[in-house]
């Protein structure tokens, strides 16, 4: 069963309401990068308190790239340019977060291992957002019609991304680390084959 993602429905709100003010998508894609770029340098620092704030900036970064597309709809404000933006944006964002991880949980039990996992996570992520914008380009799809994430009950796989602030306060950063890790190298395997797919199917 599909439908639309929960997360969608809550950015579609907020979306109604800054298109009342003025607010232009580029920004809020800004505050997005801002906040995703700080929760990765909070938890790249290895400190209890510093992760625990940056899963919350952290989340409130993967909400904003919700809402950006939202605002550009409802605004009728879509562009080329908020398009790449939101696009880069993302993929800094995990390719940040990764890095930030790798380095802030090496000193735990993980090891040197949390470098390599943050590593295969970060290419992973650069690697599955060149994938996917080339899905979309073959199918003819724009921002906010993106090919994406399978929908099952208004939940995505994306939105898993939001378990990291509840794992991070309750001290399971960890195993939630390597399991995105091993998480994001199979979803970029599984975007090849999505796209080796459609490349060979008949036009």
């Amino acid at each position: 069963m599909t439908s639309e993602p929960h997360v969608q429905r809550f950015a579609a709100v907020l979306a109604r309401q800054l298109a009342t003010t003025g607010a232009h998508p580029n920004h809020v894609t800004a505050v997005s990068l801002i906040a995703g770029l700080c929760g990765a340098g909070l938890f790249a620092l290895g400190e209890t308190w510093a992760m625990n704030l940056g899963a919350g900036f952290f989340v409130l970064a993967r909400f904003l790239d919700s809402v950006d597309g939202r605002l550009a709809a409802v605004a009728d404000l879509r562009s080329k340019f908020g398009y790449y933006f939101d696009y880069v944006t993302g993929v800094l964002c995990y390719t940040a977060l990764f890095v930030g991880l790798g380095i802030g949980l090496a000193s735990g039990a993980l090891g040197d291992w949390a470098y390599a996992i943050g590593a295969a996570g970060a290419a992973s992520a650069v690697v599955s957002a060149f994938l996917n914008h080339r899905l979309d380009s073959l199918s003819g799809l724009g921002k906010n019609e993106s090919v994406g994430y399978p929908v099952i009950g208004g939940i995505t796989l994306e939105d898993g991304i939001f378990l990291i602030a509840p794992v991070t306060w309750m001290g399971w950063l960890t195993p939630f680390f390597a399991l995105a890790g091993i998480g994001a190298t199979i979803y970029c395997l599984w975007t090849l084959s999505r796209l080796l797919a459609l490349q060979s199917s008949p036009k």
